[in-house]
């Protein structure tokens, strides 16, 4: 097989042992990648970005005490995803979505409310790419797909920092397209954002896997058709839990 992947819910790297045996899907033509828990992880957890940047505004929050609620409110919150907007509305749109995130973090813990600047210096830290890592096995098996004819999309339930973060990160040259949830309209597990990125790789379901780590990749890969391999992390934050679609 000219993929070496992942068994389902077995190997924590992206590149299956040569023991292990392929699932019995048609040779893929193409490859669509969750981001967050797949290619790239925070190099420290939400909870410590969220101290370092609210101690610069004068309030002092535990990092494990945020870490211990955020997970929960991500994962109760609307979906990332907004109608057709311009620009300048669509990045309006992903502020005020991580704004209510913030205030019910701090609100859960019983800190203070974070004023307007801080919801922004916290937008603006997590969409500096020094704050992310890629996974070590990720960049060599990027290349070894491509070099196999390949093509690579990114399908991610988050906002247009993730192009920046993917170009800084040096894996936007390994890509062919980049489907956020944010623009796309809709968050995995719906099947819109999968459709997107086959459009755009102008392949389809059929000649398509999905690889992710979430039960929102496995359900939105398996409505829009697709095969779906789901690898676990050993991560050293608790991003996967958080932000992992």
């Amino acid at each position: 097989m000219v993929v070496g992947l992942v068994t389902v819910q077995r190997q924590a790297t992206m590149q299956t042992p040569p023991t292990q045996q392929q699932p019995p899907w048609p040779r893929p033509r193409g490859l669509l990648l969750d981001a967050m828990g797949t290619l790239i992880d925070l190099r420290d957890s939400v909870g410590s970005g969220y101290a370092v940047v609210a101690e610069r505004h004068g309030l002092r929050v535990a990092a494990d005490a945020i870490d211990a609620v955020f997970p929960a409110i991500y994962r109760q919150a609307p979906p990332l995803a907004f109608g057709p907007l311009d620009d300048a509305d669509l990045l309006e749109a992903e502020r005020s979505w991580w704004s209510e995130r913030i205030k019910e973090t701090f609100a859960a813990i019983g800190a203070p409310a974070a004023l307007p600047d801080l919801q922004r210096d916290l937008f603006d830290h997590f969409a500096d790419p020094g704050q992310w890592r890629v996974y070590a096995d990720v960049e060599a098996q990027l290349n070894r797909w491509r070099e196999t004819g390949l093509r690579l999309a990114v399908v991610s339930n988050f906002d247009r920092r993730l192009h920046g973060l993917l170009e800084g990160l040096g894996l936007s040259p390994l890509l062919d397209a980049v489907v956020v949830s944010s623009s796309a309209g809709a968050a995995k597990p719906d099947p819109r954002p999968f459709a997107l990125a086959l459009e755009a790789l102008e392949l389809g379901p059929e000649q398509v896997w999905h690889v992710g780590d979430s039960p929102e990749d496995l359900e939105g890969a398996r409505a829009a058709g697709l095969p779906c391999l789901l690898l676990e992390r050993q991560s050293t934050t608790n991003s996967r839990s958080a932000m992992s679609t």
